[in-house]
């Protein structure tokens, strides 16, 4: 009988969830660190963040631009802009940026669309920004007209057309200057500057 009593005892233990003996002996005092684990250790490769946009920009040049690819988009808003060292034209676009000229021009008189109308902005030079195989006809929002005449040469930006697949801006400047173009993406955006500075 006394060897059941002790059975019984054994498994009244087992079913409290006291163990017999222990599993392993820590000394009080003592932390394990991760560096104890077994097996080699893997390092990842260094990764290198992305160029932020605009800390590689194209150089300021006196002469007129164009790119762009082929293809349609909208218009979606515009904007200016006054920075240090150049005043900036933005006209964002819902897709990647079309096919685009901007050209100079000795006045600031433009052409007012596909009515031959002229249209006086502010500033004593120009530059056109045309969009080809776009529109913004129920996309644009927001101001068709900037006017700045705080701004160094940047005065006036103003949309003279939306018509049959052209979409053009009038910029207005206090003077001639060199300027750079070029585009950015997420989201798609066409950029004109101007450079307030002498280099």
């Amino acid at each position: 009988m006394r060897p059941a009593l002790i059975l019984a005892f054994i498994l009244l233990l087992s079913g409290c969830g006291i163990a017999a003996t222990p599993d392993a002996t820590v000394s009080p005092g003592v932390i394990l660190s991760p560096s104890a684990a077994s097996g080699p250790r893997i390092s990842q490769p260094p990764v290198t963040p992305p160029t932020p946009p605009g800390t590689n920009l194209p150089a300021f040049a006196c002469a007129d631009a164009s790119g762009g690819t082929t293809g349609v988009a909208n218009t979606i808003a515009a904007r200016v802009t006054e920075q240090s060292g150049y005043d900036r034209f933005v006209l964002q676009l819902d897709s990647a940026v079309p096919t685009y000229t901007v050209k100079r021009q000795a006045t600031a008189v433009f052409q007012n669309g596909a009515t031959g109308l002229k249209l006086t902005l502010l500033g004593n030079s120009g530059v056109v920004v045309t969009l080809h195989s776009a529109t913004g006809a129920t996309t644009f929002t927001g101001p068709t007209d900037f006017q700045h005449p705080e701004y160094q040469v940047l005065l006036e930006a103003r949309q003279t057309q939306d018509f049959e697949g052209y979409v053009t801006w009038g910029l207005g400047l206090s003077r001639a200057a060199c300027l750079r173009a070029f585009t950015l993406q997420d989201p798609a955006r066409l950029v004109v500057d101007f450079q307030t500075t002498s280099s």
